[in-house]
């Protein structure tokens, strides 16, 4: 796709890739060391979706993410050090470090949650869309997924309602090839996931998921559509992990020569190569800013080891809106 995007946009876009890869790569040796809580779960070989699809949209636009979710919350505007104390189990974290890398939520930039429930936040996507939608709001939901999820039923029902009621929003299913260790050909007998959207009468296309231009672009249009009132869209982003389904997965169950293959296809190579290419970016200035980012990155995870972890007293609390009871309840309208 011939790129629409300037130079400057490029560089910042490219910026919050290299963030993101930053924070995973410091998330695995944080691991490793066994700081982090549970299992951690990687976004490297798929940060020009997020990306490509964040940088449209405003702390009033909606997403709900998945167990692999850091850079959701990361191309959505998350604090560094929140999420690295959520990783860590600290009281600093976005949930008080009682959710862990595959439950952080951010309200205030729009983050619904990252969820560990393969498929859970397709619905939650759904109804925040048609909360959108009640309040006449000129803003959409972006709900992102796995290939997995798109054979759950949760997939199938929140498709079905949102087409029915012509919701604004868009589903994106990250097409990694693996449902853990599952591969598509094996779990699903159709070439491309986006041809579900036929049967829910909605537009469905596949987008090189590894290409931020061909993300960025087709987005934008997407978005336009959607806020126009032309009803919900399935996007397919065909991309790839780089690293196993969890830190510490043996990828058994993978060719390697396929993992090889996808690497030269990496993002963030095909980013810069774009840049040097077509704008003109020398790669002593790429250089530079993998620095600043790493260094941005290292800083807020030392500052979160310094954090303290949740007090045994506060254990019970966090576990429903104090606010519930105030809630004054109204009848449905759509109009």
């Amino acid at each position: 796709m011939e790129s629409k995007i300037s130079k400057e946009t490029m560089l910042e876009l490219y910026r919050v890739m290299i963030r993101i890869r930053a924070f995973e790569n410091e998330a695995i040796e944080l691991a490793k060391a066994n700081i982090t809580r549970a299992a951690v779960h990687t976004y490297n070989g798929e940060e020009a979706i997020a990306v490509g699809v964040c940088a449209h949209l405003s702390n009033k636009d909606y997403i709900t993410s998945t167990h692999r979710g850091h850079g959701h919350c990361i191309a959505k505007g998350a604090d560094l050090r929140r999420m690295f104390a959520e990783l860590m189990g600290r009281e600093t974290g976005y949930c008080k470090g009682k959710g862990g890398s595959m439950h952080i939520a951010d309200l205030a930039t729009g983050n619904l949650g990252a969820n560990g429930i393969v498929g859970g936040g397709i619905p939650m996507a759904m109804g925040a869309g048609l909360g959108q939608q009640v309040a006449h709001e000129p803003n959409l939901t972006v709900s992102f997924f796995g290939d997995g999820a798109s054979n759950e039923g949760s997939f199938h029902e929140a498709l079905n309602m949102a087409s029915i009621w012509n919701l604004p929003v868009v589903f994106i299913c990250e097409n990694n090839k693996f449902g853990i260790s599952t591969s598509t050909e094996k779990s699903m007998n159709i070439e491309r996931i986006s041809d579900r959207a036929k049967a829910y009468g909605i537009k469905g296309l596949t987008v090189d998921g590894n290409d931020l231009v061909d993300v960025y672009q087709t987005f934008a249009e997407i978005k336009e559509e959607v806020l126009a009132g032309k009803g919900p869209v399935l996007l397919e982003m065909d991309t790839y992990r780089m690293s196993g389904h969890y830190f510490g997965d043996s990828e058994n169950y993978r060719n390697r020569e396929d993992v090889e293959k996808w690497k030269d296809k990496d993002p963030i190579v095909r980013c810069e190569q774009r840049l040097v290419k077509v704008h003109g970016v020398s790669e002593e200035a790429l250089k530079a800013i993998q620095k600043e980012e790493e260094k941005l990155v290292l800083a807020a995870s030392e500052q979160a080891k310094l954090d303290p972890e949740p007090a045994v007293e506060d254990i019970m609390n966090d576990l429903y809106d104090p606010t519930f009871e105030e809630i004054e309840w109204k009848v449905f309208s759509k109009g």
